[in-house]
């Protein structure tokens, strides 16, 4: 008895998918036949009868083979097929697999073809069947043989108005995608975002979220591994996204120094996959204007020139220029805070705010800030501590910017006399506690400015002899010790990516790990306590 041959060989794609010419010649053939009338058309209808049959019935398989799609995604019952294969002893299950395979195979060849309407929305084109194939790819989206499928439908460059995809399949996509339950190639993953905005949405929150839970500052590695900085790399209209739910965010939690530390680190990896794509890629730029539309365009490129790539020597200057330029910003809103043009009034504070949010994401030059700010004289310091006030609070409205400063100020004095006086002096000593410390009455100010100085001064200073028992004193006295940790968290880290921001690492990340320990010891001992 001869081997039971299989049930059903699906035709190759030549016969099976109708060619773009031909679909051409036969709609010129029916508008000409349309229009016409005489002996000599109706010659030519009868000559070309018997070859309109078979396009007409290729183009039937065509649609029946979409229907096979959603039946086999569907499971839906067809008894006599199931009869026919039990007795030749085909299991169904394997029989349906390479069924969607070979369909899934030819879809794809498809889709893959290189539009050819060249712009023109009266030519039919290789896009036309788009639409209908991501409608019936829907029930097949937790299905592993159509990921390649719903992969090449995602990537399919946009270049005819005829390329759209269903909602209801990038819907679909979306949710399989979020739930685990459908697993795209990177560059697919990257497409869905293109394309889907709740999906891009929801991974930013996402990554968000673990940068919030983390329990620390999030590493760059970490934001890096999210696959989201490449795709803004890849796609400024992604990044212009991306950067507006860091806006929305920040409106609402200004004052969270991890959500400010998460934004400065994304937008880090942004700029550097940029860079990259440049570099390796050979890819045309796109202009800073472009990817910050919003920001003051002559903050943009002081802001967005990282530390390291300018000499040491230039950064007091440097930082000296962008506080006076952020401050001018500053004070035509405080000079227009009573105009009762609310719409003028709105666009102040708009600016203000946009050359804040380019701070936060380049706010390694508040680092360099406050670095400096240890090293300064006191005739050289006040353009630096506006600067890092006005990182911490942005306006005088709802922040007291003004009264902020002016603690600042009285910070720095105490604290540049303590790291310089020896022994230091308990008065200076007390009066820094009594700033950090909350306030019986308001306005309640917060600790942010000061605990900044102190961190930085224990850690920079030349001469720390006492930058120990002076930390671990304010800090445990004032309940800042959580804060404090976090801080040298951070730091460490940006020591890290720019070894260049001290001149002598070593010497600083040693200083750090002590610091570290010493507040570890302080959480232990502190335990029992909180009991």
């Amino acid at each position: 008895m001869s081997e039971p041959q299989p049930l059903l060989q699906l035709p190759q794609t030549a016969e099976a998918v109708p060619s773009i010419q031909e679909m051409r010649f036969w709609l010129d053939k029916v508008v000409c036949w349309g229009q016409a009338e005489g002996p000599d058309t109706h010659k030519e209808t009868s000559l070309h009868l018997s070859r309109l049959k078979d396009f007409l019935q290729q183009l039937l398989r065509l649609i029946n083979n979409m229907e096979v799609l959603c039946q086999l995604a569907t499971e839906e019952d067809d008894a006599p097929a199931q009869t026919l294969m039990k007795k030749i002893n085909i299991p169904p299950k394997d029989y349906d697999l390479k069924v969607l395979r070979k369909m899934v195979a030819l879809l794809q060849e498809t889709i893959g073809k290189s539009c050819s309407s060249f712009g023109d929305i009266n030519q039919r084109c290789s896009c036309d069947n788009m639409l209908a194939t991501s409608k019936a790819c829907v029930p097949l989206v937790t299905c592993p043989e159509a990921a390649p499928l719903i992969g090449a439908l995602l990537q399919q460059p946009v270049t005819c108005v005829r390329a759209a995809l269903s909602e209801h399949f990038l819907h679909a996509v979306s949710s399989a995608y979020s739930s685990r339950c459908l697993s795209l190639e990177e560059q697919a993953v990257v497409a869905l975002w293109y394309h889907n905005l709740s999906s891009l949405e929801e991974a930013v929150l996402r990554l968000l979220e673990c940068a919030l839970t983390y329990g620390g500052p999030i590493p760059q590695k970490q934001v890096e591994q999210s696959l989201l900085p490449r795709a803004c790399a890849q796609h400024c209209s992604i990044f212009l996204v991306v950067n507006d739910i860091f806006r929305s965010i920040l409106k609402q939690a200004e004052g969270t120094e991890c959500v400010k530390y998460f934004v400065r680190a994304f937008t880090s990896c942004f700029l550097r996959e940029v860079a990259l794509q440049h570099q390796h890629l050979h890819q045309t730029s796109v202009s800073l204007k472009a990817m910050f539309p919003q920001s003051p365009q002559s903050l943009l490129l002081p802001l967005l020139t990282r530390p390291t790539e300018m000499p040491r020597q230039a950064w007091r200057h440097h930082l000296m220029w962008l506080s006076g330029s952020l401050q001018r910003l500053a004070e035509e809103e405080e000079d227009g805070d009573g105009d009762d043009n609310s719409s003028t009034g709105s666009g102040r504070f708009h600016k203000v705010f946009e050359g804040w949010f380019l701070l936060v994401q380049c706010s390694h030059w508040v680092q360099v800030a406050v670095q400096l700010l240890v090293t300064s004289e006191p005739k050289d310091c006040a353009p630096l501590l506006w600067l890092l006030t006005f990182y911490h609070h942005p306006t005088n409205r709802g922040h007291h910017r003004a009264l902020h400063l002016v603690r600042g100020q009285e910070a720095w004095d105490h604290l540049h006399y303590l790291f310089l006086a020896r022994p230091f002096p308990i008065d200076r000593l007390q009066s820094l506690v009594t700033l950090l410390s909350p306030q019986p009455q308001p306005p309640s100010l917060s600790p942010s400015v000061t605990l900044d100085l102190l961190v930085n001064f224990a850690v920079f200073h030349h001469s720390p002899s006492a930058s120990t028992e002076i930390v671990q004193m304010v800090v445990d006295r004032c309940g800042l010790l959580d804060g404090a940790e976090w801080l040298l968290r951070s730091l460490e880290i940006r020591m890290n990516e720019d070894n260049c921001l001290s001149s002598d690492t070593e010497r600083v990340h040693l200083r750090i790990q002590a610091f570290q320990n010493t507040l570890t010891h302080m959480h232990v001992a502190s335990g029992p306590a909180k009991k």
